[in-house]
């Protein structure tokens, strides 16, 4: 056991980032997924929870494609409780160091059982549209999580030293608030629509219509606050906060495009499964972006002058 434990990371090392992408991209992953179980009419493909069947913890040849589909994706949920304690370990021994890495991994951690659980909920309520949007609403969470934790093993501890304009500071996480409006918004419009992951799954009975727009009013709002930020990050300088602000900007400008060609796409197209399966990915990865942006207005740890991390400890003191 001694062995194991001196093995274990005392620092950022190349497995450390290892776990912490994959911990990003299975959460991403899962939305994908979870997307194809109720696009495919797949959500009740195992009709009981936590087993596949009465007498089956996986899915059976009578059950035939569906029941292939959903089991997989409950497959894939082992798969990321492989990955959170492979990166819980991989941060334990920083936990005095690094603690925000291992207070993330625990939450992220966490999370996993919680999402099963729910999905559980959300068959064995025959997929209620609202358990079904909030399974989403968990699995964006995670994301933003998983996008945090994977931006302090980059970069290292968060700098009290803003790197970024007040105006830009505060656009992005009005931004990300706007976000979480209009993802919101889109899971209630996907509870009125015809993909309800069953042909026998109940509808939420709101304006499918009504929803469509008021989900889009958000997220144009969004854009807009996307164009500012990023107009802004440009105007900003050289440090390599302000240089990984600019790439992150640009990316997040990029992937809200997409989403809305692809929302503007599925409205119009009488929402192809495809496209709502992209349009549901798409939105984790500009979460991802968001919070990746939101961090990086600080600057990088390793570029603060000696005497500024030292006031920098002295005001935490004092704060605390």
């Amino acid at each position: 056991m001694r062995n194991l434990w001196m093995w274990l990371p005392d620092r950022v090392l190349g497995r450390v980032r290892f776990f912490a992408w994959a911990s990003l991209v299975s959460q991403i992953l899962i939305i994908g997924t979870g997307g194809a179980v109720r696009l495919t009419g797949s959500g009740l493909g195992c009709p009981t929870w936590p087993r596949c069947t009465e007498d089956s913890f996986v899915s059976t040849p009578e059950m035939g494609f569906h029941g292939i589909i959903e089991f997989g994706n409950r497959l894939l949920t082992f798969l990321l409780i492989i990955i959170a304690i492979g990166m819980f370990l991989m941060v334990v021994r920083m936990r005095s160091e690094r603690p925000e890495l291992f207070r993330l991994s625990v939450a992220l951690g966490l999370g996993i059982p919680a999402q099963a659980v729910l999905g559980g909920i959300t068959v064995l309520t025959n997929l209620n549209p609202y358990v079904v949007g909030l399974h989403y609403l968990l699995s964006a969470v995670l994301v933003g999580l998983a996008a945090w934790l994977l931006y302090r093993v980059r970069v290292g501890p968060a700098s009290r030293i803003r790197s970024a304009g007040g105006l830009l500071a505060g656009i992005l996480p009005a931004a990300l608030a706007v976000l979480g409006v209009s993802i919101v918004l889109g899971t209630l419009t996907t509870g009125s629509g015809p993909h309800a992951g069953d042909g026998g799954a109940a509808r939420n009975n709101l304006d499918s219509e009504l929803l469509q727009h008021l989900h889009s009013w958000p997220s144009y709002v969004f854009f807009t606050l996307t164009v500012v930020a990023t107009v802004l990050a440009f105007r900003g300088g050289h440090s390599p906060a302000d240089t990984r602000l600019k790439r992150t900007m640009s990316g997040l400008t990029v992937m809200t495009l997409v989403q809305i060609g692809v929302g503007l796409y599925q409205a119009r197209n009488g929402l192809p499964e495809l496209a709502v399966g992209i349009h549901m990915v798409v939105a984790a990865v500009v979460v991802a972006l968001n919070v990746t942006a939101l961090f990086s207005t600080r600057e990088d740890p390793e570029s603060v002058p000696t005497m500024d991390r030292h006031r920098q400890r002295e005001t935490a003191a004092s704060g605390r």
